[in-house]
């Protein structure tokens, strides 16, 4: 009775909902009930339905971003500005939603032979992609973390989905473990953060650290701690230790997913935070991400020199790659570098997912005949599978940085946003950038030697059988990796959006 009285007379209000806004959120919410429901009730011989049935979920959660894209209102916002919905945030959508697509493309043929359980497998990348779509809106605290969760749960799952692999169960006992040491981390600080700020919304906590005598030892280390859960999640040197593990162990399809949308993701989130919440707290995150980015381009690139194995030395790679995409950030403080720099990773991540999924897709359709994942089984691919050949080699190119190809475009906004920053932290970290860009070429284009330049392993002479979907998954990428080369006024387009909504109030 006293708890009834007492509630009665708060003054509660609902919250306002836009579903126009959260509708592609609301779609993908239905679309895993439904895989569920379909999972339960098809027989084993159409499974297969499942993986369809998932890609038209990816596409229908598409049309709403394109509708909230091409609608009078730029921003729309939530629950007191802790989701918003605005042109950065479509652009990461689409994004989000695109890869999950060509994953979906990826795994659809790799799944079903390999005698694994669909349903399940599409249901949790269905819920991974969810959680990425609402960390792009996310504003908050507590949203940023459940939707990191979100994505991140069912990630440990699918990389050990080869329940009888030995390399697949340490792959994702050891991402759980490290994952789960990470978000402790990054939650004590998120902690510290609310008790010295007395807010979750990082807006605020954005002006709380701006207030003069409000700034100390203790929101310096909150930061840190922040800033290192989600260097783990984007693997940054030197927390980077579960990747080429995790990445050899896995599916290839989750291999593929993992080091593009998973690390996309942890980008997004890490932005976010840098530029809503701790704008003025440059002091403190700019010289540890130049650090970070100088140690991971660097050592990803080392490593990966020494590599046999291709899905280890994509690991690498992509280590390596994600030191590129820090570098701008690690002078966003400095100056006007702010826009150039966020305009840099958008850039970066777009035309990353392109020729990163285009990689793994050719690796994946080559392997079906070589039935190996070392590099010298890519031997002559050109002479018995000239296309395949022929796109390996673009999307090689492409990870180096060679002009026409879309490679090339992300690199230049990455090393313009370091070069009109200045100074010793911008003109440092932009000769670190340009030595690790010749080293990557010694690995991308001994890859390249063995398929245009050394024979056959074997003899193999046979005809690689490509299924439809993993033709349909290399021909997106691929476009998508020419196109942004030769036209790079139209991925820049997706870069500017960032700067155009001032959804981080500079």
């Amino acid at each position: 009775f006293v708890l009834s009285s007492i509630l009665a007379q708060i003054p509660w209000q609902a919250p306002t909902i836009d579903y126009h806004a959260i509708a592609p959120e609301i779609v993908l919410a239905g679309g895993i009930c439904l895989i569920i429901l379909v999972d339960l009730f098809t027989s084993e011989t159409k499974k297969w339905i499942t993986a369809t049935l998932t890609g038209f979920v990816m596409l229908a959660a598409l049309v709403p971003v394109l509708t909230l894209a091409v609608s009078d209102v730029n921003v729309r916002s939530m629950f007191d500005g802790r989701y918003v919905i605005d042109e950065y945030a479509l652009t990461l959508k689409a994004l989000f939603l695109i890869v999950g697509y060509v994953v979906v493309l990826l795994s659809q043929n790799h799944v079903e032979e390999g005698d694994y359980y669909q349903g399940e497998y599409f249901t949790l990348l269905l819920t991974s992609v969810t959680g990425m779509v609402m960390m792009a809106s996310s504003r908050d605290l507590v949203s940023i973390f459940v939707a990191l969760e979100m994505l991140s749960i069912p990630a440990y799952m699918l990389a050990a989905w080869r329940k009888r692999d030995r390399k697949s169960n340490e792959a994702g006992v050891k991402y759980y473990l490290l994952g789960v040491f990470a978000s402790a981390i990054m939650l004590y600080g998120m902690s510290l953060l609310y008790g010295v700020t007395g807010s979750t919304l990082l807006s605020e906590i954005g002006r709380q650290l701006t207030v003069e005598g409000n700034f100390g030892g203790v929101q310096a280390l909150a930061i840190t701690f922040v800033i290192i859960g989600f260097a783990f999640k984007v693997s940054a040197v030197p927390f980077h230790t579960w990747a080429p593990d995790t990445y050899e162990g896995a599916p290839i399809p989750v291999t593929a997913f993992l080091s593009v949308a998973s690390k996309a993701a942890g980008f997004v989130a890490l932005v976010t935070l840098i530029y809503v919440g701790f704008p003025q707290a440059k002091d403190v995150w700019q010289p540890f991400i130049w650090v970070l980015a100088a140690l991971t381009m660097t050592l990803g690139n080392l490593v990966a020199l020494r590599q046999t194995n291709i899905i280890r030395m994509l690991a690498y790679s992509s280590i390596s790659q994600g030191g590129f995409i820090l570098m701008p950030l690690a002078v966003a403080g400095t100056g006007d570098a702010a826009g150039p720099a966020l305009q840099s990773v958008i850039v970066y991540l777009i035309v990353y997912a392109a020729m990163n999924l285009g990689m793994f897709a050719v690796v994946i359709a080559a392997s079906r005949t070589t039935r190996s994942g070392e590099i010298s089984s890519f031997g002559g691919l050109f002479s018995y599978a000239p296309g395949l050949g022929v796109l390996m080699t673009i999307f090689l190119a492409s990870l180096a940085g060679i002009p026409p190809l879309g490679g090339w475009i992300a690199k230049f906004t990455a090393f313009r946003a370091v070069l009109e920053a200045g100074g010793g932290w911008g003109y440092g970290i932009a000769v670190i950038g340009a030595v690790n860009s010749v080293i990557a070429f010694g690995y991308y284009g001994s890859i390249m030697r063995e398929i245009w330049m050394k024979p056959a392993p074997n003899g193999e002479t046979s005809a690689v059988k490509t299924p439809s979907s993993l033709i349909a998954a290399m021909v997106i990428t691929t476009a998508g990796t020419i196109v942004f080369g030769v036209l790079p006024g139209v991925v820049l387009r997706f870069g500017d959006l960032a700067d155009l909504t001032g959804a981080f109030g500079r």
